[in-house]
């Protein structure tokens, strides 16, 4: 037993001496994605083109809307007529048939209108959801970069959280020493428009983040 004791003691010293050593052999960075995601100039950018293009959507919208609420008048005041009594038989059944045409119209808007809204609403999703794709992959492909030139064997998303009941930060600690997030957000708006920066624009608001940044 005695032998046995000290035979699972060193083992468990080896291996403590093997994993300090695999731990000084690799270098480990930190770089807040959701950060960076979030001051890239070009999110901005596709923010507020998503934006306009939103609003010129909800534009369109409202004239159809507005057209619908005329068909509509035009329809009540027609059903209206078709059951005035003050009016021959022959003057009701002529608005009767004006106001049944009319009602089929208004259902037609309608109909239209739903199905303009699920296309725009599909549309807008696919292009922010490209464009959050476009720009991810840019972001890290310059992570990627950066970690090879200095060395780093892993960088860790510190803006990433598990998939635990809490949602518990992927990275529980870090001392920041080897965080690159800054630096690597200052590279990406290098080549930043004048004025683009500026998230207070009224023109601009959050990009969708994808799946794997928390809100």
């Amino acid at each position: 037993m005695k032998k046995l004791i000290q035979f699972c003691l060193l083992s468990a010293s080896l291996a403590g001496f093997a994993m300090a050593g695999a731990a000084a052999e690799q270098r480990i960075a930190t770089f807040n994605l959701r950060k960076a995601f979030d001051s890239y100039y070009k999110t901005i950018q596709s923010t507020a083109a998503i934006k306009q293009e939103a609003t010129e959507v909800e534009k369109e919208r409202s004239q159809m809307i507005e057209n619908a609420r005329k068909h509509e008048e035009d329809w009540r005041k027609l059903f209206d007529k078709a059951n005035d009594q003050a009016l021959s038989g022959e003057e009701r059944d002529k608005n009767k048939r004006a106001a049944a045409e009319k009602y089929a119209e208004l259902e037609s808007d309608k109909k239209y209108i739903d199905q303009f809204d699920q296309t725009a609403a599909a549309r807008l999703r696919e292009k922010e959801r490209l464009q959050v794709e476009k720009i991810v992959k840019e972001i890290t492909g310059v992570v990627e970069a950066h970690a090879r030139a200095a060395g780093y064997s892993m960088v860790l998303d510190a803006s990433g959280v598990s998939v635990n009941l809490v949602q518990t930060p992927v990275v529980l600690y870090t001392d920041g020493k080897e965080d690159m997030t800054d630096s690597i957000i200052k590279e990406l708006n290098a080549a930043a428009p004048p004025g683009s920066l500026d998230t207070n624009a009224p023109s601009s608001t959050n990009l969708s983040r994808p799946n794997n940044l928390p809100k």
